[in-house]
């Protein structure tokens, strides 16, 4: 009898902690999953792969911390906003899983859809047929806002504490994220930054291309080009901003649609890489909010 009651009391404590569950927190769980499943296949030829084996033990600890109950203010924030802190992380994985040498890419089966919807490969032709130094110095400087667009409403959400808002938009950017990065994993390309010549010098000679290939240099992940995960986080951001605040939403459209453009221009993708984009963000973005409807919940962000 004693020992039912004590089974009955272990199932009701993991009831209780499979209810803290997000729907977010499901999503990152099962790409581990998937991740940890590919890290163990590639292992023998990226010996790297293992690495992430143990990364991903750590995940689950801290998917356990955030979800106790009894959390303080600063615990009760990390809680919502951790997983857009996880996505660096999960994006430096590729780079280790799809290493050069690593697996096949198949920049030339897209390099045949980019002849077919353009007529050429408008990622190495537009800054040849366009050329101008202002324009590269804008479209770099909003190449770089992406890093901003993708995390600023979440934490303007925590500030204004609406926690449907903030819940809704980390839901639909880590989703949008992770489907990328399945994608990255599983059909890597690795794109014009990496197949084409670089631009010519003067094209590069700004403090924003400066800015935009230093960081590139430092955390770039081969194979991760097709869809832009830039196009497709801002658009799904953007959109996603607008539950909480349409001006926020408006804000960031203009940005957003010239990111779509630089990413381009800037030969870091291929055009259909970004029109890909714009469709993964669009529909998970349309997605997400179909699935939670209009639901509303109370807040218990810390004051």
């Amino acid at each position: 009898m004693a020992v039912a009651a004590e089974t009955a009391r272990a199932w009701a404590a993991t009831t209780a902690r499979r209810a803290q569950l997000r729907p977010v927190d499901l999503v990152l769980v099962g790409y581990l999953a998937v991740v940890s499943l590919v890290a163990g296949a590639r292992a023998p030829e990226q010996p790297g792969a293992r690495w992430l084996l143990a990364a991903h033990a750590l995940f689950a600890l801290l998917l356990f911390l955030v979800t106790r109950p009894g959390l303080g203010a600063v615990g009760r924030t990390v809680r919502e906003l951790y997983p857009l802190l996880l996505l660096g992380g999960l994006y430096s994985e590729l780079d280790v899983l799809n290493g050069p040498g690593g697996a096949q890419v198949y920049d030339a089966m897209v390099q045949r859809w980019e002849l077919a919807i353009f007529g050429g490969q408008i990622s190495a032709q537009w800054w040849h047929a366009m050329p101008s130094r202002l324009l590269s110095g804008v479209l770099h400087a909003v190449y770089l806002s992406y890093y901003l667009i993708v995390v600023t409403p979440a934490f303007y959400f925590v500030w204004r504490r609406d926690l449907p808002a903030l819940r809704h938009f980390v839901l639909v950017v880590v989703t949008t994220f992770v489907i990328c990065y399945l994608v990255f994993l599983f059909f890597p390309v690795a794109g014009p930054y990496y197949v084409f010549p670089r631009p010519d010098p003067w094209f590069t000679d700004n403090l924003f291309a400066r800015m935009v290939y230093g960081t590139l240099a430092a955390g770039s992940s081969y194979g991760a080009a097709f869809p832009s995960s830039h196009v497709a986080a801002t658009v799904a951001a953007a959109l996603a901003a607008g539950r909480g605040s349409r001006g926020l939403a408006w804000a960031l459209a203009l940005p957003t649609v010239l990111l779509t453009v630089a990413v381009v221009y800037c030969q870091m993708h291929y055009g259909v890489d970004a029109l890909a984009g714009l469709l993964v963000g669009m529909v998970v973005a349309a997605a997400v909010r179909r699935s939670e409807g209009q639901e509303t919940e109370s807040s218990d962000l810390p004051p």
